[in-house]
């Protein structure tokens, strides 16, 4: 295996599919800039969406990469982790530090020219996931919230590339969500590594599967509840509330989940089970569909 290939494979690129929260912004916008006579508009945003999207791509492989040189010594003894490149040691970890910042500095630096906001919030997305690597992983509770902020700095990334306001409602339903899925996972490892659990990560010695599944019962109505509020109650979409018809399938998605945690045993990777489940990955395109086009076709009710 070369080196380039290992270095890609640290980067975990089935991982990668967590960064398309950036297009939510375009997503819930599209109405506003969308038009068959003059598309072109669109398209630019779009193309800047999707770069911003790969900056986070080399970010993120960044962080990974910073991640496993930092947890070298417990992925050599964890059941799955040790088979990747630098607990096998395909990677030199030398290697793996030269390749985590070359890969941040292309990033800031494309960040900071395609927009200068997005520039700060890519750094403080690298900076804030070094704290989780080396600090906050190791703190209960603070742990799960950290890996929420990230995915709510993609968020507010996504509407800062195309110079959008977001919805309040859009960071309360991606913070909920990330911490449903965060906390998913910790159950999943609990499970999974049984007594050799707080060997692996230390942190799951303070969370026991009874207190997981609390903070899992309530941030999943919650996060619902605040989508089905956000349906109906953003400024930006249709006044006529078509966009209620999108709460089945957020619910068949929480549902479907948790019968993949609790009868598949696939909570400890989000993105397996996303590619994996074929019924998930049906209900994310059809609702990505039906917003997209109630947002296109009642743009002025």
């Amino acid at each position: 295996m070369s080196v380039l290939h290992s270095v890609l494979l640290s980067t975990r690129p089935k991982q990668w599919i967590k960064n398309l929260v950036v297009f939510l912004a375009l997503m819930f916008t599209a109405n506003q800039y969308w038009s068959l006579a003059d598309p072109s508009r669109f398209v630019n945003l779009a193309g800047r969406t999707l770069l911003a999207f790969v900056l986070f791509c080399l970010t993120t492989g960044s962080v990974y990469l910073i991640n496993d040189v930092v947890d070298i010594k417990k992925d050599q003894e964890h059941p799955t982790k040790r088979f990747r490149p630098l607990p096998s040691g395909k990677l030199k970890v030398s290697q793996a530090i030269v390749a985590a910042v070359c890969l941040i500095l292309v990033s800031a630096g494309f960040s900071f020219w395609l927009e200068t906001s997005l520039g700060f919030l890519v750094m403080g997305y690298f900076l804030l996931m070094l704290a989780y690597s080396y600090l906050l992983k190791h703190i209960v509770i603070i742990d799960v919230f950290t890996i929420a902020a990230g995915f709510m700095l993609r968020v507010v990334a996504g509407a800062a590339v195309i110079q959008v306001p977001i919805s309040p409602w859009l960071y309360i339903c991606t913070i909920l969500g990330a911490l449903f899925l965060g906390f998913t996972k910790r159950r999943h490892e609990l499970v999974l590594l049984n007594d050799d659990a707080t060997r692996h990560r230390p942190i799951l010695e303070q969370y026991t599967p009874g207190l997981l599944e609390q903070m899992i019962a309530v941030v999943t109505p919650s996060t619902v509840i605040a989508y089905s509020l956000y349906t109906f109650s953003a400024e930006n979409l249709p006044k006529n509330h078509a966009m209620m018809l999108t709460i089945p399938f957020v619910l068949y998605g929480v549902f479907r989940y948790l019968y993949l945690v609790h009868t598949k045993n696939q909570g400890g990777s989000p993105e397996e089970a996303l590619l994996r489940d074929v019924p998930l990955m049906v209900n994310i395109a059809l609702w990505v569909l039906v917003s997209v086009l109630i947002l296109l076709v009642f743009r002025h009710q």
